[in-house]
Parts: structure tokens; C-alpha cells; sequence
């Protein structure tokens, strides 16, 4: 399978871009072909402007060559991954721009939608997952990235793992994380969770 993976995090020798690392081998000692999209090196820029508003009118808008590039881009591939930190208990700015702006009327919604098989949404939490669950903040980020987002857009095959503690400096919880990010690489296209 051909999976886009998709990074956001403003630093590289962050723990985010350990898991990344550990994921794409994870999909290469499985057979997939994968590209790793860093939003930050890219460039990419997360304001939505004029020319990439949704054009309510009409379905067929052309967007600005930067949204249209990456357009081209996801078209490419059979299924997506993205991996961040979740900040605020949602998606960091600089991939809700990503979203807002490329998974756009008419391409990813409207008369169009995503032809994606998958899509896995890796979020890196430095909370416990008591927490999480206490306040019921994975459920809020699932229901949100899973309905909200994917399955509008198409894609009925969507997970929401979540890594927590990621503060936590010991160096088996450390080890433990990116065990988990090759796991999920390693079965990508399983159904069940590993």
C-alpha cells in the first residue's frame, strides 16, 4: 500500500519525530511505500486566505497552486497517516491549517470526497490516559478526527491512537512508545488493534 505520512511538530529531535521514524520502518519492514510530508521543513504555511476558502457555490473551485500541489500529492497515495502532539487536546495549528485548508470543497468533500482506504491519526499526549479518560478528552478526539473529519470526507477506515506520558522521561517508557509507533506501522493494514 502506498501511505502519505504526514509529521507536525516544530522541532526534529522531538519525540514526535521519534515515533515517525519508528512508524515509517514500521511500514517499510511491511512492504508499504511511504512518503513522510514534514509541515514545518515543508513550508507549508497553515493561514487560510481568501483563495482557499471553500466555495459553497460551486464544487469545482481552483485553489492556490501551494493547496492544489498538495492536492496532487494525497491523490498519490492509497491511505494516510499523521502523527503530532496534541496540544490543547486537539490537533496543533499548524495541521488543523493542513486539514483546513487541502482537505477542501470538492476534493475532499462536496461532489468529491477522499478515495483513501485509511487514515491513522497519531497523537502524542504528555497527559496519563486517566486523565484522558476521566475527562473523556480521547473520546472528544476521536469522535472529532474519526466522524468529524474522516468519515466525512469519505474515509470509513479511521483510528485515533494516542500515546501518553510522553513527558515522562524513564527510558522503558520512552522505548515503549516507539515499540508501539513500529507496531502500528508494522500492521498499518490491519483492522485490529495490535
Amino acid at each position: 500500500m502506498k501511505i502519505l505520512t504526514v509529521v507536525s511538530h516544530p522541532r526534529v529531535n522531538s519525540l514526535t519525530f521519534s515515533v515517525a521514524d519508528r512508524f515509517l520502518q514500521g511500514l517499510a519492514d511491511a512492504g508499504h511505500e511511504t512518503e513522510m510530508l514534514d509541515l514545518h521543513r515543508s513550508g507549508f504555511n497553515p493561514v487560510l486566505w481568501e483563495a482557499d476558502e471553500p466555495d459553497w457555490s460551486s464544487d469545482r473551485k481552483i485553489y492556490s497552486p501551494e493547496v492544489e500541489a498538495e492536492m496532487e500529492r494525497m491523490k498519490k497515495y492509497d491511505a494516510l497517516a499523521y502523527i503530532f502532539p496534541i496540544w490543547w487536546f486537539n490537533l496543533p495549528a499548524m495541521l488543523k491549517g493542513y486539514i483546513d485548508r487541502v482537505w477542501n470543497n470538492g476534493f475532499a468533500y462536496g461532489s468529491n470526497k477522499l478515495h483513501h482506504k485509511k487514515v491513522l491519526w497519531l497523537g502524542l499526549a504528555a497527559a496519563p490516559k486517566e486523565l484522558f479518560e476521566k475527562r473523556q478528552y480521547d473520546k472528544m478526539l476521536s469522535q472529532h478526527l474519526n466522524v468529524g473529519i474522516a468519515s466525512y470526507c469519505g474515509i470509513s477506515n479511521s483510528q485515533v491512537e494516542i500515546l501518553y506520558d510522553t513527558l515522562d522521561s524513564r527510558p522503558e517508557i520512552f522505548e515503549n512508545l516507539l515499540m508501539r509507533a513500529y507496531h502500528l506501522g508494522l500492521h498499518y493494514d490491519n483492522d485490529a488493534r495490535v
